[in-house]
């Protein structure tokens, strides 16, 4: 294998569309250069059988012991492994994407530290969820499902030719409650939509939306705050903090995306999780650069008070993003969880 290779944990609950989505991916030609993984929780792998109908000669492998997410000790870490050792003799270049489809109630979080023992390859990992157009905020209720769309980078809204013409802006409306920091896909063109969901990630994916008006959650238990801080901040206080939250919140730590200044550089410190997985943070935007510094924090059954209570304190100024509450009037050792670029 030659470059990064791109690692898209396609999730989403069950029925929301994630096995008709990657199908309809199988189709193009990005495809060539892409292997997939797929995780069921069942014992009949019949999304692998899907798949295979459509999918031509790309590599395609099944990981059938149970959800990914929820095994102690798993075998992703040797398939990733072998697919890069594989040889392609009739493939034009080297592999260059795996799309691991996880089962429907996989929860991200704990599928992205399996990529830990894999750090000697260079790789890029993201996460792409579906929503369901036509269920999606019924099935907000389930904690799978809301801990998917909070882990997201990006998210698919699925099933919009069976959907009300309003249905798109409604849906942006409220996946933007739930994660104001995915990138959202909602064409109604099926082709446009598939090719978006696999594309490469723009940049570091911060969006001007992140300071705009809140709205209703889908989700009464999920709760979106926004940390600002009063000063550049010392580097080692940021790491402290980012450690410490990591280890109060656990896994009711959702994502976490944010940009910091520091007193060590001219430049913000882009800083970013999928629950207690932490990106390597890198410096983002130019000298001088006057956006103001914030730190999203995205957690579920999070209590009043308690982001302030976390060490060493004084550091930001937090608010809730609630319905009438403009992000722009709010006035939060690196973790010593693996590293993962996303």
């Amino acid at each position: 294998m030659t470059g990064i290779l791109d690692v898209v944990v396609l999730t989403g609950f069950l029925g929301s569309g994630k096995t008709t989505l990657l199908r309809d991916s199988l189709t193009l030609p990005e495809a060539a250069d892409t292997a997939i993984i797929v995780n069921e929780a069942g014992e009949i792998g019949l999304d692998g059988l899907i798949l295979r109908e459509t999918g031509g000669d790309v590599p395609m492998t099944m990981l059938a012991n149970g959800c990914v997410c929820c095994q102690m000790t798993s075998d992703l870490a040797r398939t990733v492994e072998a697919l890069l050792a594989a040889e392609r003799p009739e493939a034009s270049g080297p592999l260059r994407r795996i799309v691991l489809e996880t089962s429907g109630l996989s929860r991200p979080g704990p599928v992205l530290r399996q990529f830990a023992s894999l750090a000697g390859f260079p790789m890029r990992v993201s996460v792409v969820a579906t929503y369901d157009a036509l269920r999606g905020p019924d099935t907000a209720a389930f904690e799978e499902a809301a801990a998917q769309w909070a882990a997201a980078h990006r998210i698919v809204v699925t099933k919009l030719d069976a959907a009300p013409a309003e249905r798109p802006g409604e849906a942006r409306a409220e996946i933007a409650a739930l994660n104001p920091l995915a990138e959202i896909v909602a064409d109604p063109d099926r082709a446009a939509a598939v090719a978006a969901a696999f594309a490469p990630l723009s940049g570091a994916g911060l969006d001007p939306a992140l300071l705009a008006q809140g709205r209703d959650g889908a989700h009464p238990r999920v709760a979106v705050w926004l940390a600002r801080p009063l000063a550049p901040l010392p580097y080692d206080d940021l790491a402290a903090w980012l450690d410490n939250l990591a280890g109060r919140l656990g896994e009711r730590l959702l994502r976490l995306k944010g940009l910091v200044r520091v007193v060590e550089s001219d430049r913000p410190v882009l800083v970013e999780s999928v629950g207690t997985l932490f990106s390597r943070p890198r410096p983002f935007g130019r000298p001088g650069d006057d956006t103001a510094p914030f730190v999203v924090v995205i957690a579920r059954d999070l209590a009043a008070g308690e982001l302030e209570g976390i060490a060493p304190a004084g550091l930001f100024r937090f608010a809730p993003r609630v319905p009438g509450t403009p992000f722009a009037r709010a006035g939060a050792g690196l973790p010593r969880a693996e590293a993962i670029r996303a």
